[in-house]
């Protein structure tokens, strides 16, 4: 069970058929059918960031511990750009799952759990910076909701299924992610601390908060005093201004004004300290020459 994001040119002809939501299709899932739980025996779930902030929160955990506990990662494309999948057992259980009862966090289930037996695809036309939605049909032969006597509309499986407040949430981390692999190999591989900021942004939110809270960040940016009050505890509002941090740091969006010679700034005022540190080893490894002799 998955649920991908693809950015695939509309006329490559390996596309999964497109559908919109005015597509109808057959599907009903409930304890008792026959196959129920299969998926969840079967679980390959990529956590998007508002999945993680949902059942951190049902859990009552900080995101390090949810992270710990519950997930494990991945690389989203050949530059090593960090995924998350929820944990599962040695045979491939969700955690999640209470034996035959179903899954215990279903009010807070993930968007992939959520949209299943659909597919949300978020891509974008050849020679179009525009992101578009688009849903394609996942038919496993496991499942047998395919065959029970309903129809229904996508969208109004999305509805039924509480997956729009997920797409609302998620969708600008998404659009990150295409335009991400729309540049392509020309703009070269991250840096390893680009990389580190993107896991931090997108899957850890508590240690944002204490990186946009820190007086070094309060330095750089030009944010008023409101600001900081409201993200010390608002989680929304942090996790949005995360992506518009990302846009900044990945692609160069200035859409956060900066303090102007911040950095150079950060670089005097560590000058005198990064040079005690160099004395400090250089006096180190003399003293171990010495010894050596």
């Amino acid at each position: 069970m998955s649920n991908e994001n693809f950015d695939l040119p509309f006329e490559s002809p390996n596309l999964p058929q497109l559908l919109t939501g005015d597509t109808r299709f057959r599907f009903r899932c409930y304890k008792g059918i026959s196959c129920f739980n299969a998926c969840c025996k079967r679980a390959d779930v990529t956590l998007a960031p508002y999945d993680i902030l949902r059942l951190k929160l049902r859990f009552g955990l900080t995101s390090e511990e949810f992270l710990k506990q519950h997930t494990v990662p991945f690389q989203m494309d050949q530059d090593g750009v960090p995924g998350l999948k929820l944990r599962t057992d040695d045979e491939g259980t969700c955690l999640m799952l209470d034996g035959e009862n179903g899954c215990k966090v279903y009010e807070d289930r993930p968007t992939v759990c959520r949209y299943y037996p659909v597919a949300l695809l978020n891509m974008r036309k050849k020679d179009s910076s525009q992101a578009e939605e688009n849903y394609s049909l996942i038919s496993e032969s496991h499942c047998k909701g395919h065959l029970e006597d309903r129809e229904i509309s996508i969208e109004d499986y999305r509805i039924e299924q509480g997956c729009k407040e997920y797409d609302d949430r998620n969708r600008d981390w998404y659009r990150l992610i295409l335009k991400k692999k729309s540049a392509g190999p020309g703009v070269g591989r991250p840096s390893e601390m680009s990389l580190q900021v993107f896991f931090m942004a997108s899957y850890n939110l508590d240690m944002f908060r204490r990186f946009v809270l820190s007086e070094n960040f309060r330095r750089s940016y030009r944010l008023n005093d409101a600001f900081f009050r409201v993200v010390e505890t608002d989680d929304l509002i942090l996790m949005d201004f995360a992506f518009q941090f990302l846009r900044q740091a990945l692609f160069g969006e200035k859409s956060i004004a900066e303090v102007e010679n911040a950095w150079e700034k950060r670089v005097e005022e560590r000058k005198e300290v990064w040079e005690l540190r160099t004395q400090a080893e250089l006096a180190r490894r003399q003293q171990g020459v010495m010894n050596d002799e």
